[in-house]
């Protein structure tokens, strides 16, 4: 936390800690954006001293693959990955140049396939699904702390 003098007294100055990236994925692997994302997240852990728990790992990459899975299967030509880490969530964000929302469907144990967006709703913080001038965007916020040892409600929030 970085220090501020006034008038013979230093008061702390909060500081909002935010790191982000941004990288198109076109035409690569979608194993190659959940390792971008896996990457982002260890340099966040070991250069910025972020706690990343090894849920936070395996959820930010399960969110990857979805909302990238989807863009690639749905939407034309390249899609926009954003990771931003803020002070209390990790946000997943997908662009891509398909207007059509995608819709969650009703949990169906007899459904084969399709689960993806329900899955990262499950996961989230917040889920939110927005047109933009050009394509879609779908956000996700995955909580940096993790629940409470037997709080069986997931994140605390």
């Amino acid at each position: 936390m970085r220090q501020m003098a006034c008038e013979n007294e230093t008061r702390p100055l909060e500081v909002r800690r935010e790191l982000s990236m941004r990288v198109f994925v076109d035409g690569q692997p979608l194993a190659w954006a959940r390792r971008t994302a896996r990457d982002f997240l260890a340099r966040a852990r070991d250069a910025h001293r972020v706690a990343v728990s090894d849920r936070v790992m395996d959820t930010v990459q399960l969110v990857v693959s979805e909302l990238a899975t989807n863009a690639r299967t749905y939407a034309p030509g390249p899609c926009l990955l954003e990771l931003t880490i803020t002070d209390s969530a990790v946000e997943v964000s997908v662009w891509d140049s398909e207007p059509t929302l995608p819709m969650a469907h009703a949990p169906d144990p007899a459904r084969i396939g399709r689960h993806g967006l329900e899955s990262v709703a499950a996961v989230s913080l917040r889920f939110e699904i927005r047109r933009e001038i050009v394509g879609k965007r779908v956000t996700a916020a995955v909580a940096l702390a993790d629940a409470p040892a037997g709080n069986p409600e997931g994140p605390v929030t």
